[in-house]
């Protein structure tokens, strides 16, 4: 109680933080008996019948979920590795820039972040519609085929990956240019003067600067891999059912599930699995990282 009196003015400050938090994170957890219930709308959650497991078997019987977890997982981590190999070149770009043109260039790299996937889905239709996008229109005046992007799902992975790092690369660089700037500047003039190059210089100095900024962010990013930018999976390749094979991932799944079926326990169940295993592997990474440098660690 010291303690809280002590602090009572910011607690105030932060008590919108606390309900938002409280509301949307702690008061929907009776939504966990769902995955175990066979819900009925007229009967409501609690006067459901129970279902035991039989979600989970539905849910697991056939192989569409392993297809689904094995395409959230690899899309994942490819944009976690490549949207933080760019956004961190961007970074140190930007921080060998004069300051009067950073917020010009930072300005522009943020700007994909506010654009929505449904309007960046039209934006990538435009470029791939089979008849009238512009590539397809570049490929008929060099006197090639034209690609039928829609139908076609090997092209999928790389558009995909792409749309990403677009939309999330401004985010990105501005959280390391942040850390880059909390850098002592006596470390980089210390190392001119030793005669070290700028890439000497990120790799001595300003990479192990930011590493646990990188590691944090890293944790945080393995913690989601189980769930999928659905804007992404289902705006951008205008859900065709002709990619499920590349593009289908958890969310799209889920999504049909309730939508096509209705079955609101199943679909559930699969939101149910995706927490537990992306709580799984926040804690093994983690760990992992405990137990090179307990220091970078995030508990």
């Amino acid at each position: 109680m010291r303690d809280f009196r002590k602090n009572f003015s910011l607690t105030f400050l932060a008590l919108p933080g606390i309900l938002l938090f409280f509301v949307f994170n702690y008061v929907p957890l009776y939504g966990l008996l769902l995955p175990f219930k066979q819900y009925r709308f007229d009967l409501g959650l609690l006067g459901s019948p129970w279902a035991g497991w039989d979600n989970f078997q539905f849910l697991f019987r056939g192989d569409a979920v392993l297809r689904v977890t094995l395409n959230t997982i690899l899309y994942n981590t490819a944009f976690i590795i490549i949207g933080t190999v760019v956004a961190l070149c961007f970074a140190f770009m930007l921080f060998e820039l004069s300051n009067k043109f950073v917020k010009a260039y930072q300005t522009v790299l943020f700007i994909p972040y506010f654009i929505s996937w449904v309007v960046a889905g039209y934006a990538f239709r435009a470029l791939l519609d089979m008849e009238y996008g512009i590539f397809n229109r570049f490929l008929d005046v060099l006197g090639m085929e034209p690609i039928m992007w829609y139908n076609e799902p090997q092209h999928w992975p790389v558009i995909l990956i792409i749309a990403s790092v677009w939309k999330g690369i401004g985010y990105g660089t501005v959280i390391y240019y942040a850390a880059l700037m909390g850098i002592d500047s006596e470390l980089f003039e210390a190392a001119r003067i030793d005669g070290a190059s700028r890439i000497r210089q990120v790799i001595s100095i300003s990479l192990p600067s930011i590493q646990p900024i990188i590691i944090l962010i890293v944790i945080l990013e393995i913690g989601k891999i189980f769930y999928s930018d659905f804007g992404l999976f289902y705006n951008v390749t205008l859900n065709s059912t002709l990619l499920y094979s590349t593009t289908d991932v958890i969310d799209t799944f889920v999504y049909r599930s309730l939508i096509d079926l209705g079955d609101l326990g199943m679909a559930s169940a699969a939101g149910f699995y995706q927490s537990v295993c992306g709580f799984i592997l926040v804690l093994l990474a983690n760990f992992v990282v405990r137990m090179i440098n307990k220091e970078n660690s995030i508990f």
